[in-house]
């Protein structure tokens, strides 16, 4: 597809309807300066000077599908606590609907928190429950699932796992047979606990470190053959339509077995990584959505996931950013 192909092709992501089932997780900035050495231990004292939060996990891909152009139903079950709040607050904020957005008193909303002095991570703490949802919270979400699928008619389905437990392999089970008998495309962001549960889905994406744990293949490197090598031990183990390997620095592959593609990354300056996996898997599900073949869905989700790294903290990338990469770099 030519440039002014793939230009059009990212503006009927405007037609699209997506749905995303997940871990939803409050990014939380607390940004300051360190001047001193506490007198109680030898650590720095952050004097700080602002607060900020971002919606992270499953909402933040909800939220760089809803910046692509497409119509975004997010499903998950979240804390009945004040970072709860703070989520649905700022889904509001960013025009997300928060109607698929369950609160459990069995839950606690996951929030990661970093104390950032200039432009440097002093430390990160998390807050969260990862055990399963209880049997009623997995079938009070499997009843909002059902029941976004049947008001919005999502061209696809985006499972955003960050093994916090929201998704439970009942979950993947009856919402795969759920989209497969209406002919919607599934597409996973994996982590190790439910790797190899999503047998049927339509794009897998795990990057370098959750494949290697995944297939305990430790040793694996991104060179294609191994890569090729790789995609045949996960089909083996999973029928799966596609697989998309994020490799980092080095680009992504992307193969259904009998058409593949290596993308190199462009030279960028990264500020930081957090969320650009997040990033890859909405653009190419609204890729997917549309139609797109392989090659383009693997070059502009490469672009896009490349563009969100070149800023700090978790950001979400727009249709109108896309297109310009589009246009500067192919």
């Amino acid at each position: 597809m030519n440039k002014s192909d793939l230009l059009h092709s990212v503006s009927q992501f405007n037609e699209l309807n997506i749905l995303v089932i997940g871990d939803v997780i409050l990014d939380a900035y607390y940004k300051g300066e360190v001047s001193r050495i506490s007198p109680e231990a030898p650590v720095p004292v952050l004097d700080i000077r602002s607060k900020e939060y971002r919606l992270g996990g499953a909402a933040n891909v909800g939220l760089n599908v809803k910046n692509l152009g497409a119509a975004c139903f997010l499903c998950a079950v979240i804390g009945d606590d004040e970072a709860g709040e703070t989520v649905k607050q700022l889904m509001k904020n960013e025009g997300l609907s928060t109607t698929g957005i369950l609160t459990s008193k069995a839950r606690k909303t996951s929030k990661k928190t970093r104390m950032v002095s200039g432009f440097s991570q002093l430390l990160r703490y998390d807050e969260e429950i990862n055990s399963n949802l209880s049997e009623d919270d997995e079938k009070k979400l499997i009843e909002m699932i059902d029941s976004q699928i049947e008001k919005h008619k999502p061209n696809a389905i985006i499972f955003e796992d960050y093994d916090k437990g929201c998704i439970t392999q009942n979950v993947i089970n009856v919402v795969i047979s759920m989209a497969n008998s209406r002919g919607i495309k599934v597409t996973v962001d994996p982590k190790k606990r439910n790797f190899f549960s999503y047998a049927g889905a339509t794009l897998f994406k795990p990057n370098m470190k959750e494949l290697k744990e995944g297939l305990n293949l430790p040793n694996l490197t991104s060179i294609d053959v191994e890569l090729r090598n790789a995609f045949h031990l996960l089909r083996e183990k999973m029928p799966i339509d596609t697989a998309f390997f994020t490799l980092s620095a080095e680009g992504v592959f992307i193969t259904n077995g009998s058409d593949e593609h290596r993308i190199p990354a462009l030279k960028r300056t990264i500020a930081d990584v957090s969320g650009a996996g997040d990033t890859v898997i909405a653009t190419a599900t609204c890729a997917l959505a549309i139609g797109m073949n392989l090659k383009d869905i693997a070059t502009i989700s490469n672009l896009a996931g490349g563009w969100v790294c070149q800023f700090p903290g978790v950001v979400s990338i727009t249709q109108d950013h896309l297109l310009e990469e589009i246009k500067k770099s192919l």
